[in-house]
């Protein structure tokens, strides 16, 4: 069993057409577009561990089903990305996210300005008979032309972590004395989000118990505890080299035994959050979609998002599981904890989405020709939370 599936392997790659934007230093955001309108609403889309641009193939889906309306699709490349995730952390994927989210919020005002002074220029050049200009301004959904539009995060896999923990930490998130240690750049003030998403929401610890109860290919059950016991050890006693307190790297034969891809390194820090093995008691900071924690560590995620205020308005977090998840193991039972989450999330608050649920027969990834009808049951739902979203009074 795989921590994180493998991606089944594409016919032939074809080029998607959009626009390129430096979002801060050394990192972008690609858009896609097929043409230079700037629309006022934003989804932006965070994939999962391993995952960069377009290597999510149900991303193609999801921009082709928005092309004609008021949404641009962004994915951006963070620190995180492709084999990044080993020596990153969901506070720096926070972070830039919010810088990622800045950025975009200027660009699309400033095209506005743009867009609305040309018009005003328009108007005074045509003015009346009497010598008296009208001018016309460029409005969003909000009837301001300052305002960005709604924006809206969606996050796949690991990139559901990402999400829960942007719209529940506290705004700017406290720097955390483990993961954070070492960091030169303070958290960032987190913009405010109209919408999040959340596909496929797994646990590795989940995962990595049963490839320990269950053994693999290559190893019995009794072999992988041992694998794990000893890379845990190490990793505990070695977290931070002592010296200059830079990171260790957990040897890539125990990680790749476990489940983790052969060729990405994996620090000490991080791999001690994505297994934690002090949870259910003390869950690391990845452990947030485990089935056996407790609801006290709930109400520390999924019950803090309406009082941190990053998330406004009702309705406004769509859950979708995948009811063939190969990373799910056959004991979690999806619809008792989908209703664990949603309890401690709403408490009569009703900020989950009428759509949440459990795609039937959907995989990871929903890639593949066996996947038709579940990538085209996600595109709907995203497209009514959309609609819904958009249609929305500010609150």
């Amino acid at each position: 069993m795989h921590i994180r599936p493998s991606h089944p392997k594409k016919t032939r790659p074809r080029p998607r057409p959009g626009l390129l934007h430096e979002y801060a230093e050394r990192l972008a955001a690609f858009e896609y577009a097929t043409a230079g309108h700037v629309k006022p609403h934003t989804l932006l889309f965070i994939p999962g561990l391993g995952d960069g641009l377009g290597t999510v193939a149900y991303l193609d889906d999801i921009a082709a089903a928005l092309e004609h309306t008021e949404w641009s699709v962004f994915s951006p490349v963070l620190s995180s990305s492709y084999g990044g995730w080993g020596t990153s952390g969901l506070g720096r994927d926070i972070d830039e996210m919010a810088l990622c989210l800045e950025y975009i919020m200027d660009h699309k005002r400033g095209a506005a300005e743009s867009e609305s002074e040309s018009h005003s220029t328009a108007s005074v050049s045509t003015g009346t008979g009497t010598g008296t200009a009208t001018a016309t301004s460029i409005e969003t959904d909000t009837g301001n032309s300052s305002h960005p539009g709604k924006i809206v995060i969606m996050g796949h896999s690991t990139g559901s972590q990402d999400v829960l923990q942007y719209i529940s930490s506290i705004n700017p998130r406290n720097p955390h004395p483990v993961l954070d240690r070492g960091g030169s750049a303070p958290p960032v003030l987190r913009p405010q989000v109209d919408g999040a998403i959340m596909q496929a929401p797994v646990s590795d610890r989940d995962a990595i118990l049963t490839v320990l109860k269950e053994g693999n290919r290559r190893h019995t059950a009794e072999e992988m505890q041992s694998i794990y016991d000893h890379a845990i050890a190490r990793a505990k006693k070695h977290t931070l080299e002592e010296r200059d307190g830079l990171d260790t790297i957990v040897p890539l034969p125990y990680t790749a035994s476990i489940g983790y891809p052969g060729n990405t390194a994996i620090s000490s820090r991080r791999f001690l959050s994505l297994a934690s093995p002090d949870s259910p008691r003390s869950p690391g900071e990845d452990d947030l979609f485990s089935s056996d924690l407790e609801d006290e560590r709930l109400r520390k995620t999924f019950g803090m998002v309406h009082g941190r205020g990053v998330l406004r308005g009702a309705e406004s977090l769509l859950v979708l599981y995948s009811g063939s998840d190969p990373s799910v193991p056959s004991h979690v039972d999806k619809e008792a904890l989908l209703r664990r989450w949603r309890r401690v999330t709403d408490a009569e608050r009703g900020i989950w989405h009428g759509e949440s649920g459990i795609i039937a027969g959907a995989s990871h990834t929903l890639e593949g020709p066996d996947q038709v009808e579940q990538r085209r049951i996600l595109v709907h739902k995203l497209r009514v939370f959309l609609t819904d979203i958009e249609n929305d009074v500010p609150k």
